[in-house]
């Protein structure tokens, strides 16, 4: 008789795997662009010992644009393992409560302005800022403790309302260099991103992490439903107050240094729920995991894909990620189907 490991064992056992792929994605995304560089000569950049213009490419170019695709991609699984986890819904994601959009908002106001360019520290802040300022007005107008369902319909509302804002903005933009730019920067896109992105949006991403796993055990509770996580002493209220402000941080302060990057945080999940199991606590580390994952895989196949522009990593993330999402709604179509027969 076969014993089979333990759900706590096979966890472990794929986040290692997991931490081994992200590992040598990185690796790949330091060695890939017009210059091609072995690993060894990456390893030999990064530690000072390569030649003069491979430590630039590797250390000032492409470190931070792998640095931002490790952070994002972990933030935006994360917050989808978690809102799925919240709402105990596969098919939610961190656009959900109108961050993101809000968030680009944001930053596409800024650059119509002529305020600052996609390079300029003002696009986070304005990004991160617009994100609180979508979670506020959530919170004002569904309440503090509002269900599930009017939080929902509260975000969609919120993001409707900041996708029709972004497309005003670009509208009455008299300069259509600015027009141009910022349909580019919505696209998403890790090109060119520097160290500063990494300073300022590092810290709120990973602030925004913090407190989405802070939050594991009551996700486990939740997963029984909510009388019995009340009754085993989880606040719901503050719950959902906590998981909506560290996914506004974490996921505001990504697309703002980022553009629309979508689909991650729903795809992610689904990618290790098989091997993790349905427990939302486990979920966290893995879903963060393969975000990155799959993040920095896209970011690779933009760069190597043969196209005579540069093809944006939110397009091909879109690309990818629409039929899954399609997939995922005929399977819980099923699901309901055979549920009611």
């Amino acid at each position: 008789m076969t014993m089979r490991p333990n759900p706590a064992s096979r966890a472990a056992a794929v986040t290692a795997a997991l931490m081994i792929v992200v590992g040598l994605l990185a690796l790949g995304s330091l060695g890939v662009g017009p210059v091609k560089l072995s690993p060894l000569a990456v390893i030999d950049a990064l530690i000072g010992r390569g030649g003069e213009v491979q430590q630039i490419i590797v250390q000032q170019i492409r470190l931070p644009r792998a640095i931002l695709a490790l952070a994002i991609g972990g933030i935006l699984g994360l917050s989808g393992a978690a809102l799925q986890g919240l709402l105990r819904n596969p098919l939610a994601s961190p656009s959900l409560f109108g961050a993101p959009q809000s968030a680009a908002f944001g930053a596409v106001l800024i650059i119509a302005l002529g305020w600052a360019d996609v390079r300029s520290y003002a696009l986070p802040v304005a990004g991160i800022t617009m994100a609180f300022v979508s979670v506020f007005v959530l919170l004002t107008v569904a309440g503090r403790s509002a269900s599930l369902l009017l939080l929902i319909l509260a975000g969609l509302a919120i993001s409707s309302l900041a996708g029709a804002a972004t497309a005003l903005v670009m509208n009455l933009s008299n300069n259509p260099f600015a027009s141009l730019e910022i349909a580019f920067w919505l696209l998403g896109s890790l090109e060119d991103r520097s160290f500063r992105h990494v300073a300022l949006a590092l810290p709120f991403i990973v602030v925004g992490a913090a407190l989405l796993f802070s939050q594991r055990a009551a996700f486990r509770a939740l997963s029984l439903g909510e009388e019995t996580a009340q009754s085993l002493g989880v606040d719901v209220a503050r719950l959902r107050l906590i998981v909506i402000a560290g996914t506004a941080l974490g996921v505001g302060g990504a697309v703002s240094v980022s553009g629309t990057i979508g689909f991650i945080g729903l795809v992610a999940p689904h990618l290790v729920r098989p091997l993790i199991g349905h427990d939302p606590a486990r979920l966290l580390i893995p879903s963060a995991l393969a975000g990155a994952a799959l993040l920095l895989a896209a970011d690779i196949a933009v760069r190597i894909i043969p196209s005579t522009t540069d093809i944006k990593v939110g397009v091909l993330t879109s690309i990818i990620g629409v039929p899954f999402f399609l997939y995922l709604i005929m399977r819980e179509r099923r699901a309901l189907g055979g549920g009611v027969a």
